[in-house]
């Protein structure tokens, strides 16, 4: 019995003894969160009062002092395309919302598809009106002489056509972008379109390398040829000799011939420099900087600061307007050069063109060819009775 009420009476000694402790532990565990507590509060603090310094609460996006006044002014600055600080290193992400996209995209699906297809299905028209009412040049002086002349060597034919050629494939794929979804979407489905577009725009980015290089490449061969002479405002004036009347003198290229040259490498060169900054986005600013430039010489007011995007969708746009008005300028140089003109397209294939459309079009060039064959001839022919010295 004496044990049995020992052992009854330690069992509430010993759960007084575990409440206590735990008792004990609770007040350390709470000891602890609050020293804890206090520390971060101590480290904080510091931080939220240098950051509440450096831009209140109502800071703009951009980091400076001005302070809005309500919620409203902070959200007008958003929409209006307001920038912030982000870690990402594309400058893009620091725009909350771009409202320039949505002008971007209106232009480009309004104003510029509509003006280019016009332009494009305008100069067809024109081409086969103009072909209806004085159809096809034919040679004169009698017709085709059957004697010919060499007019472009293979070296010049062969950067013609890489230039030819690559414009081509790029114009096809550029356009393609353009009005592909209109166009064949509805005919095809959008997994094949999506396919084609895909392989389309590889093709388009690679060939371009090859367009840069014969543009180059026809640059040398034919710049010297295409200098201004005050003889071209004649063959002008007499519109080239397109109306019936003669066609007035010109060299290796008449200033029709100069003018479509000129447009060509120029024209060539600006969708180089646009396509490079698409080819390597939010790389360069060449709007920005153009636009600096003019406000030093015109003192206008162009904008000079220009965001990223801003950068990206104007190049883009140049890029497309540059396009439609070359693809313009080579649909009439295709026509002139093959169905339009008879011979024209003998000197771009086998580069032989019949003399008597070689008289017509550019007799002071063949007037040079033919002293510099007589030259030739008379070299040759004192060379062979020279008497060898004794």
């Amino acid at each position: 019995m004496t044990k049995l009420s020992q052992a009854q009476g330690s069992r509430p000694r010993a759960k007084a003894l575990a409440h206590s402790r735990e008792r004990q532990s609770n007040k350390l565990m709470m000891m602890v969160m609050a020293a804890l507590f206090f520390l971060s509060a101590l480290l904080l603090i510091p931080s939220i009062s240098a950051a509440q310094e450096n831009k209140p609460d109502n800071a703009l996006l951009d980091g400076t002092s001005e302070v809005t006044s309500t919620d409203a002014d902070l959200w007008r600055q958003l929409k209006s395309g307001g920038t912030g600080r982000v870690s990402d290193r594309n400058p893009a992400a620091a725009t909350a919302i771009n409202t320039s996209n949505v002008k971007w995209l209106s232009i480009r699906n309004g104003a510029f598809q509509t003006y280019s297809a016009w332009g494009i299905l305008g100069m067809v028209v024109l081409l086969g009106l103009f072909f209806v009412l004085r159809g096809r040049i034919r040679i004169g002086h009698g017709g085709p002489s059957g004697k010919t002349i060499l007019r472009f060597k293979s070296i010049e034919r062969l950067g013609h056509w890489l230039l030819a050629s690559s414009f081509i494939i790029l114009a096809f794929t550029g356009l393609n972008l353009v009005y592909g979804r209109e166009v064949f979407i509805p005919l095809l489905g959008k997994e094949i379109f999506a396919t084609i577009s895909f392989y389309a725009k590889l093709a388009h980015n690679y060939v371009a390398f090859a367009f840069m290089v014969a543009l180059v490449w026809v640059t040398i061969a034919w710049v010297r040829h295409n200098i201004p002479h005050p003889r071209d405002i004649i063959w002008f004036l007499k519109a080239g000799g397109l109306f019936g009347g003669a066609h007035p003198k010109a060299g290796k290229f008449n200033a029709g011939q100069k003018v479509i040259f000129w447009l060509v490498i120029l024209g060539g060169l600006s969708l180089s420099i646009s396509g490079w900054a698409l080819l390597f986005p939010f790389t360069t600013s060449y709007f920005s900087d153009t636009f600096g430039l003019i406000n030093s010489i015109f003192e206008t007011n162009l904008p000079a600061s220009l965001s990223a995007i801003q950068e990206q969708q104007l190049a883009q746009l140049w890029h497309g307007i540059m396009s439609v008005v070359m693809v313009i300028i080579v649909i009439a140089h295709i026509y002139i050069g093959s169905v339009g003109m008879e011979g024209a397209l003998a000197a771009m294939t086998s580069g032989q063109v019949d003399r008597n459309w070689a008289m017509e079009h550019h007799s002071l060039w063949v007037e040079e060819e033919d002293a510099k064959s007589e030259a030739g001839s008379s070299a040759g022919s004192g060379d062979e009775t020279v008497q060898p010295a004794e």
